[in-house]
């Protein structure tokens, strides 16, 4: 995979769609079904965080021991194919993975190996070399600040604490069917400040991103004044 231009510039006439965010906005779905409406790629970053995390899991290694994961990830392989609204395909290693990827407690994992410099720099790679030259909708926390920070396209979703609770728990529900909705919001509160006050890459929206509350609007919603602000920025040029 070749990477992208300096500081994360994309070719010329690539088009990439930083769809950016905390957990239990919508930024998933959004994510496939604008890829599907524009015709693009989707990418979604979190995936190749929890295949990190789920080698360092089978490795018995401490997500936190920065020499351990450094040295691990020398000897990792992560190969990824996208396409328009499909689900993107992971190969760790040369093995395909899957459903391994949405246990919860490899989303933990993946959240604390986020906050690793080399884990960051390897996956920022893959990312940049994973677009194809017709563009994609990229999905994650750091997408436009440090991805792609030179796309035009930067969109940071938000919603209601209550809202992104109720949403993460019925995604949770076949996983961990006792979870309940305060422990559901306790670690997204959690999440929420280790991705914001961690000094590598913080999810944070700047001048540069339009920001949409999803809180209120249906999916389609979301997906439409997405699209209208991509066509409105293209139409200027």
């Amino acid at each position: 995979m070749s990477a992208a231009g300096p500081r994360g510039a994309a070719p010329a006439g690539q088009r990439v769609v930083a769809i950016d965010g905390p957990s239990g906005v919508g930024k998933s779905t959004v994510a496939r079904r604008l890829a599907a409406r524009l015709g693009l790629a989707y990418l979604d970053s979190g995936a190749l965080y929890r295949a990190v995390a789920l080698k360092v899991a089978s490795a018995g290694i401490d997500p936190d021991d920065d020499a351990a994961v450094e040295h691990l990830l020398a000897a990792t392989r992560i190969e990824i194919e996208i396409a328009p609204a499909a689900a993107v395909r992971v190969r760790l290693d040369g093995r395909s993975i899957g459903d391994e990827l949405r246990d919860p407690a490899v989303a933990r994992t993946a959240s604390r190996l986020a906050e690793q410099p080399a884990v960051r720099r390897l996956l920022t790679a893959v990312q940049r070399g994973a677009v194809p030259p017709s563009g994609a909708v990229v999905e994650g926390r750091d997408i436009g600040s440090v991805v792609f920070p030179e796309t035009r396209h930067k969109f940071f979703l938000e919603a209601r604490l209550d809202v992104r609770g109720a949403r993460r728990l019925a995604d949770l529900r076949r996983a961990r069917p006792g979870a309940v909705l305060e422990e559901v919001v306790a670690e997204i509160q959690e999440r929420d400040r280790r991705d914001r006050e961690r000094a590598l890459s913080p999810l944070r929206a700047d001048a540069t991103y339009q920001v949409v509350d999803t809180s209120d609007l249906a999916v389609d919603e979301v997906v439409r004044r997405i699209e209208e602000m991509i066509r409105r920025c293209c139409a200027g040029t």
